[in-house]
């Protein structure tokens, strides 16, 4: 990877000069457990790069090199301000930004609509079944996604968008353990999530980094939950507000909340100032239907939690630049579409790399 001859840095971000693969900046919208397994991968993929060219039969490798990512994973979530910029661990020479950038018609807001639409959803979502992993089995997510960066060549910057990809995860249920398939990311065959920090020790969950375990014992009083959230997440991100919203966008999005948290978490979402329904929406995957979305007013960016207007059930997310901006004198029109990230599958599973069997 050559970081000389082409930065990529997201929507928005700033530009840092001692460190020119990351960015000292507030991790975006919706994006902590996002940039947790790109940020590992990305240091996984750099050292195992540099230690193969030093001893590429080393049989211990793996395991050493989990160390320092971890350890680099861990400051960056506990300060909160190194966001890993899009399409670094892409290989050296390559480049997945190849179509236009990603765009949509920008929904219409009803400030009045969103506690109405998020009592029906939180009903819908208690009255549904979801399954308990066995002993031994594993978490499997699966998901559609993109999303559109500024990429500086030289000195000529330019905003381009990753094509749609398919994302695969296995995690635990105590998050010990866990694996990563995603182009662009890792390689064909994935990458370990697995690691200790900067002391050896194994991570603890927590909000911004959840385990199966650790959702299980959260609250299920909104009220509850949402002070909890709150505290937790204080100087993170634009605001109390802007984060909370963000910190159960990841919840829903990168992890499977079970029916209960689930209708608590959209009952907490409702008690946020400045959560909206916005009418026509479009995931990852080119489902249409209704959205629960709030404007980060810093950034001019709203995201969008998207649900089946029939179901209720959650499709995905999607961030939308809705008022225009410009970084490092590249413009980023209203409509562009910075993140999107659309639920495929979820399931349980009896080993990593296992795909679930779909019915039909």
């Amino acid at each position: 990877m050559n970081v000389h001859r082409s930065e990529h840095r997201p929507v928005g971000s700033r530009q840092s000069e001692d460190l020119p693969t990351f960015e000292e900046r507030d991790l975006p919208a919706g994006r902590h457990q996002f940039h947790k397994e790109r940020l590992m991968s990305q240091i996984h993929h750099d050292r195992l790069a540099d230690a193969a060219a030093r001893s590429p039969r080393n049989p211990f490798f793996r395991k050493a090199v989990l160390v320092p990512a971890a350890a680099a994973l861990v400051g960056a979530l506990a300060i909160g301000v190194l966001a890993l910029t899009p399409g670094d661990a892409v290989d050296a020479g390559s480049d997945r930004a190849t179509g236009p950038v990603l765009t949509t018609e920008i929904g219409a807001a009803d400030p009045q609509g969103a506690p109405r639409l998020l009592d029906r959803i939180s009903l819908a979502a208690a009255g549904t079944q979801a399954p308990r992993p066995s002993t031994g089995q594993y978490i499997y997510i699966e998901t559609k996604s993109a999303n559109t960066y500024v990429r500086t060549v030289g000195d000529k910057a330019s905003l381009v968008s990753e094509p749609l990809h398919t994302r695969r995860s296995w995690r635990s249920p105590d998050g010990l353990k866990g694996w990563l398939i995603e182009p662009g990311t890792t390689g064909p065959e994935g990458i370990t999530l697995e690691g200790t920090d900067e002391k050896g020790n194994v991570p603890t969950p927590h909000l911004g980094a959840p385990s199966h375990n650790y959702l299980a014992a959260l609250p299920t009083d909104p009220d509850a939950l949402l002070r909890k959230i709150y505290k937790e997440t204080e100087g993170q991100g634009n605001g109390p507000d802007q984060q909370a919203f963000t910190t159960i966008g990841d919840l829903l999005i990168e992890s499977w909340p079970s029916p209960r948290l689930s209708a608590a978490l959209y009952k907490a979402a409702a008690k946020i100032p400045g959560v909206v329904m916005v009418n026509d929406a479009t995931d990852a995957a080119g489902r249409r239907g209704v959205a629960v979305a709030r404007l980060d007013e810093t950034s001019g960016q709203r995201t969008e939690w998207i649900f089946d207007s029939k179901t209720l059930t959650f499709l995905g997310e999607r961030t939308v630049q809705v008022r225009e901006a410009a970084d490092n004198g590249v413009l980023i029109k209203p409509g562009t579409v910075v993140f999107t990230h659309a639920i495929i599958n979820r399931a349980f599973v009896d080993d990593i790399k296992q795909l679930p069997v779909r019915n039909g």
